[in-house]
């Protein structure tokens, strides 16, 4: 059984009936449900008296430090099964590290151990990989963002991974940590025995000067399948040599993340032969990038590949226009495998989405969820919107929000929505401004197909 409560102010009486749950539960997820320590006490009863628990969630909570030390209390007990720890943003600091850092020394059970947005600083996580480092801990998933982590962690990181061959999953993101100490835990993980699967270093302070580090990542553990570096000024330069670890054969890549990385269209080539080539990539994130027409129109060109798998492309906010929609819409109707397509907070304008809509009706096409948010639409697109909503069973969601679509838009909208052939189940219409009359409209029409869900 699983307790899944979120943003639920606790009264006594409330707390008392959930605690007689949570005596039989396999999960408990609390998050944003002003929880204190006073209500740890009770938890680390629960911990150890039911051992058929094994995830603990109580994200956003003002747990303190003392709340973590009676937890413990319950996590060092014989008959503690748990395998997942979410304690992100519950006002930890240092303090709170050695109690749980005698838990990873003492619970194998313990798999998972997210602890992100806490001030546990450099010195709080050197204790935690203290504990790592001991034979009987099996962690497999660390999450330390937002941690105020310097570049004087890594020696501590590096001693951890070195000891720890179960890790699969380590998240240093949101820490100033900068070039020569990426190009360390990089050299780290290289010679350790861990078969990582997910790096994220995203806005870490890296440049092009630790991507030659981060390549060898990428052609060493051909386990890494997961990694994000966005929000870094890598430029140009720095995602080239990314792309020679990445083109490496024994590469296995699946999920790569370089949104605000000062990429601009010379980075299309690269990317576009990643594309077109590496038949494990199935998600790439390029958001915030300068890539612009000419950059799209090369990925589109991957995108029609055979080889390419790529079912995942975010390009929000590249500096795109109408000018390359009839390539975009080119690639839809070619790549069988894409299913997902973020490119909103462009300025593709109606004629740019009748071109996609195009594409989107192709036979090949298999779109699931298409963002189109503030890409200077009008009611004069509608038309050809709703008609791929009303024949495209395979699309699922749409977002067509910040655009000044007006009644006579959202109206061509719902009416495809009442359609028995239309299979959209969210649509996604913030800030957009209709009449009362519309909003009555909107209201019904959720009320007659429930499985349609309208966000504005």
């Amino acid at each position: 059984m699983e307790l899944d409560i979120q943003c639920e102010e606790m009264s006594p009486s409330r707390w008392a009936e959930l605690l007689t749950t949570m005596k039989s539960c396999t999960t408990i997820r609390l998050d944003d449900c002003n929880l204190s320590s006073s209500n740890c006490e009770d938890l680390s009863s629960i911990i150890n008296t039911n051992p058929s628990l094994t995830e603990l969630k109580l994200n956003n909570n003002e747990l303190g430090d003392a709340g973590v030390e009676y937890l413990c209390k319950g996590l060092l007990t014989p008959s503690c099964s748990l395998q997942k720890l979410w304690l992100q943003n519950c006002n930890l600091t240092s303090a709170s590290c050695e109690t749980l850092r005698s838990v990873l020394s003492a619970q194998p059970s313990l798999t998972e151990l997210h602890v992100g947005d806490n001030r546990l600083g450099t010195a709080g996580v050197k204790v935690l990989c203290q504990g790592m480092m001991n034979p009987s801990c099996k962690l497999q998933k660390l999450q330390l963002e937002y941690c105020e982590l310097t570049a004087d962690i890594v020696e501590a990181l590096n001693a951890a991974l070195q000891s720890k061959p179960t890790l699969k999953e380590l998240s240093l993101s949101n820490n100033t940590l900068g070039d020569t100490a990426v190009k360390q835990l990089c050299q780290g993980l290289v010679e350790a025995s861990c078969n990582l699967e997910l790096l994220h270093l995203e806005n870490c302070g890296i440049t092009s000067d630790s991507c030659m580090e981060i390549s060898a990542v990428l052609r060493n553990k051909s386990s890494l399948m997961d990694l994000s570096v966005g929000d870094n000024k890598i430029g140009d330069s720095g995602l080239a040599l990314l792309c020679q670890g990445l083109m490496h054969p024994s590469c296995k890549i699946q999920k790569l993340w370089l949104w605000d990385c000062d990429l601009t269209s010379a980075s299309c080539k690269d990317l576009s032969r990643l594309i077109s080539t590496k038949e494990t990539l199935t998600e790439i994130s390029l958001i915030d990038n300068n890539l612009r027409d000419s950059g799209m129109e090369m990925l589109c060109q991957a995108l029609k590949d055979p080889k390419s798998k790529l079912q995942e492309l975010w390009v929000r906010e590249c500096g795109l226009t109408t000018a390359c929609c009839k390539a975009v819409s080119s690639a839809l109707s070619t790549n069988k495998h894409l299913k997902v397509l973020h490119i909103g907070e462009n300025k593709l304008g109606d004629a740019g989405v009748e071109l996609l809509c195009e594409g989107l009706m192709h036979p090949n096409c298999n779109i699931q969820s298409l963002w189109l948010g503030n890409c200077d639409l009008t009611a004069g697109c509608c038309a050809s919107l709703a008609t791929a909503m009303a024949t495209k069973q395979c699309l699922t969601e749409l977002d067509l929000s910040y655009n000044p679509l007006d009644d006579e838009g959202i109206r061509k909208i719902c009416e495809a929505l009442r359609k028995p052939t239309c299979n959209v189940q969210q649509l996604i219409l913030y800030d957009i401004l209709w009449s009362s009359e519309v909003d009555d409209e909107l209201r019904a029409l959720e009320e007659s197909k429930p499985e349609v869900k309208i966000i504005s």
